[in-house]
């Protein structure tokens, strides 16, 4: 190996530009190429799910016949995998949830075979199946990703926040922010119960940042907590702040341990216009406040937002249920457990 290194020519100018775009191209040919092999997988096994459902609707082809199928391609392909009874069930059933091939084409084709498997077990209606597909297609979530998300609903609470976007942000900045927000946020990984405090929140928030920043959502970059602002010669300072890269704004974030109240806006409110003055370059958009609290009335929230010219969005946050009673009650303490294993 020595030997070949030394014989090795020293590479001229420009070489490394010219090995780093073919390096590129050939990443994006054998990408092209594996969609390519995967699409045509998908085909064939809409194809054969389309042939089953075909003849057991219409020609009155028993269950059975799977099973026959499965014995006659394994023969026929002992070294193909896929033809399993259970194989051809999903392919059938494949069919049956995609029954417009062009949406295949444009969807499922897109994502590999095991994660269209995920969304037949777990998804029940067709445009929350697209949702999560193009979802797993954009931000490259693995199967068992995609199932994580499925189980935490991720889909069905984007752009449930209630939100003054539509008359406080342009077109399609609006709408791209209405989706950034969710609600509920599930904060049950923070290992907190619901009585827990503001500054609890916070604190458990920064210490669990990269779970937290996966339930926010792509795109939110973390600045910090417990922000310092200064205005007139007070001191303020604001709960979380994280800027969004594809709003290409700052997000200012209040935490309220209680239920909803309209003057909470206030003070977020102000700390938007502090960070919009002190904070924000001319590049960067207007602010956008997110206020999350443990309840809101949902009519209340939409009242309080009404006149707000200031971009901002109210949500609910989950922490963990508390233990049933019986179940408390037969957990050891703290010094029982260290009496078990020799403490104090």
């Amino acid at each position: 190996m020595n030997n070949i290194s030394s014989s090795l020519i020293d590479p001229p100018e420009g070489y490394g530009d010219w090995l780093a775009d073919l390096k590129t191209r050939i990443h994006s040919a054998q990408q092209r190429a594996a969609l390519a092999v995967n699409t045509e997988l998908l085909k064939l096994y809409w194809q054969i799910g389309r042939d089953i459902l075909d003849r057991q609707v219409h020609q009155g082809w028993g269950s059975k016949v799977i099973d026959r199928l499965a014995h006659d391609l394994r023969e026929a392909f002992p070294d193909a995998r896929g033809f399993s009874p259970r194989s051809l069930k999903y392919m059938r059933a494949f069919t049956e949830a995609w029954p417009d091939y062009e949406i295949v084409q444009q969807v499922a084709a897109q994502i590999p075979w095991g994660h269209n498997m995920v969304l037949l077990d777990r998804v029940k209606t067709t445009d929350l199946r697209v949702a999560y597909a193009r979802a797993a297609l954009e931000h490259g979530w693995s199967r068992n990703i995609l199932e994580m998300q499925i189980d935490a609903r991720t889909i069905e609470r984007q752009g449930r926040a209630v939100a003054n976007f539509e008359t406080t942000l342009p077109e399609p900045q609006s709408d791209q922010a209405r989706q950034a927000l969710k609600d509920p946020y599930k904060l049950d990984f923070l290992g907190l119960g619901k009585k827990a405090r503001e500054r609890e929140i916070e604190q458990a928030i920064v210490d669990h940042v990269t779970q937290f920043l996966v339930e926010l959502g792509a795109g939110f970059a973390y600045v910090g907590r417990q922000v310092h602002l200064e205005v007139g010669g007070d001191d303020f300072f604001v709960d979380l702040l994280f800027y969004h890269l594809k709003l290409h704004c700052y997000v200012a974030i209040e935490i309220k341990a209680g239920k909803f109240k309209p003057g909470d806006l206030g003070q977020l409110g102000f700390y938007m216009t502090a960070i919009d003055a002190q904070v924000k370059d001319d590049i960067d958009g207007p602010t956008i406040g997110l206020l999350l609290c443990k309840t809101k009335n949902e009519i209340v929230a939409e009242y309080a937002l009404r006149d707000t010219t200031r971009p901002l969005g109210i949500a609910e946050y989950q922490l963990l249920e508390a233990l049933p009673e019986p179940l408390r009650t037969n957990l050891p303490t703290i010094k029982q457990i260290e009496r078990e294993f020799g403490g104090d």
